[in-house]
């Protein structure tokens, strides 16, 4: 299925929110949030979590979206295990691509730990090319951030990817083959754990807007779900299961072998 096709399938199944769709998702400009972005979005779910002219599960559900924000302002994006594509001008030891490690920090050779603590994506590229100047004169540094995501349910072909920050969610959905004919869109969701993070009118107003991962605030080992038609919950729950059993089998026989 053709990125368009998806796209106008997941806006046929939109609902009648309107205003408060549009709210949940301010209209960024970047691929990755600046913090003048992330700071601006957290106002106005704060502004929404306060007012009465919306529903309680709105207003919950826009404190717990300004908790995200909040986290990541904070903290920053980056995430153990998190991947770096680096390419460093004129120095291909430096350019390949590093796993940030324990501390979040990354290491590079003949450089050290960089340290990504309070990195946002969108500040990646800028603050690896300053550390890097401290022993490269002038370096031309290109960076970019990949997350790891369980993608499953109706899809093609369900497993954890790794998936640039910056794509849109209908590319991710794309790796992993695209939607089956039996899946309900108008059903997905973005989970985090046992919490929904993204789901109904305010995820499908985000598809059908173009937004990309990092907007939404989805980080590393949070799950793309995408629903067959009359399936529940358990099912996925279950699909995830034997997943993640065959994706820890298959690293523990990396290790030994």
């Amino acid at each position: 299925m053709q990125l368009r096709t998806i796209v106008l399938a997941c806006a046929t199944v939109l609902l009648s929110s309107g205003v408060s769709a549009q709210q949940a998702v301010p209209d960024p400009r970047g691929a990755n949030l600046t913090r003048a972005e992330l700071e601006e979005m957290l106002q106005s779910f704060q502004e929404t979590a306060s007012s009465s002219a919306f529903s309680g599960d709105a207003r919950q559900e826009a404190r717990n979206h300004a908790e995200m924000i909040r986290r990541r302002l904070s903290e920053g994006d980056l995430q153990v295990g998190d991947r770096i594509e680096l390419v460093v001008e004129g120095h291909p030891d430096l350019t390949q691509t590093f796993t940030v490690g324990a501390g979040r920090v990354l290491p590079l050779p003949a450089i050290g730990e960089v340290q990504l603590s309070g990195v946002l994506r969108s500040e990646l590229q800028d603050h690896l090319t300053e550390y890097i100047g401290r022993y490269i004169v002038n370096p031309v540094v290109r960076a970019r951030a990949l997350m790891r995501l369980q993608i499953i349910g109706a899809v093609g072909t369900q497993g954890f990817y790794t998936v640039p920050s910056d794509v849109l969610i209908s590319d991710a959905l794309m790796l992993a083959g695209g939607p089956a004919s039996s899946a309900d869109l108008a059903k997905m969701s973005i989970r985090r754990g046992e919490q929904i993070i993204w789901q109904g009118n305010a995820l499908q107003s985000a598809i059908q807007n173009g937004r990309t991962l990092d907007q939404l605030s989805v980080q590393a080992g949070d799950g793309i779900y995408v629903p067959a038609r009359g399936s529940t919950l358990e099912s996925l729950r279950n699909s995830m299961f034997i997943i993640t059993g065959l994706s820890t089998l298959a690293l523990l026989i990396e290790r030994v072998f």
